[in-house]
């Protein structure tokens, strides 16, 4: 059964920025087993980029853009979902656009 190591809802990045890393304290290291990342952007035009152990996952890819309507669900909004063999959890999020953007998101990981 997977945990969620971290979340945020209606996160916002400022227009041409990147965020801070968005996982820490209790669950930001990890061990054998996969990880997850689901979100929602408000948006087109804000990418992602997550580590885990030094090892990218995702570099700093466009999140899909599937609507404004409703609230993110993780198993219908799932951006990623590997194999990993731990360690540290990096995720930052990267704005495109003119524009701030917002993103609900969730990190889960299911130890092996």
């Amino acid at each position: 059964m997977a945990v969620i190591v971290g979340s945020n809802t209606t996160f916002s990045v400022g227009a041409n920025a990147k965020s801070t890393d968005q996982v820490d304290g209790q669950f930001e290291f990890v061990g054998r087993g996969n990880i997850g990342l689901s979100c929602l952007s408000s948006a087109t035009g804000l990418n992602a980029t997550l580590k885990v152990g030094g090892v990218t996952i995702i570099d700093d890819k466009p999140i899909p853009f599937f609507g404004t309507t409703g609230g993110m669900k993780i198993l219908d909004n799932v951006f990623v979902n590997q194999a990993v063999a731990g360690g540290r959890i990096e995720l930052f999020y990267r704005n495109t656009t003119g524009g701030a953007l917002t993103v609900d998101y969730a990190v889960t990981f299911e130890p092996r």
